[in-house]
């Protein structure tokens, strides 16, 4: 069975984004980067990985991308940010989206568990808060690239109410850019 991981960048207090939905707070140079995009090259936006050298890469852990709508929407934002997976959006607003991006309007927590149970490599949850909050249940692996900074408000890492659950960490790589790479799996 494919896993729901949330691979997210988060600050040192707990915001995936600032409270307008940008995240230029975060560092974007550094040993992570090649690190961590060695690892994952997949979660590189298509548009971005010939300039890093990742246009050739293949899929490593996901090959299927789940994103809310904020998410999908940052400004600046790509139609179709990676194409080299298969893409879902959650909203409940009407979108105009390109014929590889489906939408997923309800039954959000159904869809992800059929999602889960086709072949395939994992399910890569990219944001946003509220989605990963309300999908909490179905997270099986949180991968956290802890950055050395501080917003002090904006988005949170899970946005609602949540039950409380338990992760233990199997796996950290420390960075001299200060960027830590956590995994947590659910217990």
């Amino acid at each position: 069975m494919r896993k729901l991981v949330y691979y997210v960048a988060v600050t040192l207090d707990g915001f995936i984004a600032a409270e307008d939905g940008t995240y230029d707070g975060f560092l974007f140079e550094g040993d992570h980067m090649a690190g961590i995009n060695a690892h994952y090259p997949e979660t590189v936006p298509t548009q971005a990985r010939e300039l890093v050298g990742l246009q050739d890469a293949a899929n490593q852990h996901f090959d299927t991308v789940l994103m809310g709508r904020n998410t999908y929407q940052v400004p600046d934002g790509l139609a179709s940010p990676y194409a080299h997976l298969r893409q879902f959006v959650v909203t409940t607003q009407d979108l105009d989206v390109p014929s590889d991006v489906e939408l997923i309007s309800s039954d959000v927590t159904g869809r992800v568990r059929a999602l889960k149970e086709e072949d395939g490599l994992d399910i890569w949850l990219c944001g946003g808060g509220k989605l990963a909050a309300a999908l909490l249940p179905e997270i099986d692996v949180l991968l956290l690239k802890f950055h050395p900074v501080v917003f002090g408000r904006g988005i949170p890492l899970f946005d609602g109410k949540a039950d409380i659950t338990k992760f233990q960490r199997t796996d950290a790589r420390l960075f001299k850019s200060g960027v830590s790479f956590m995994t947590y799996e659910r217990i």
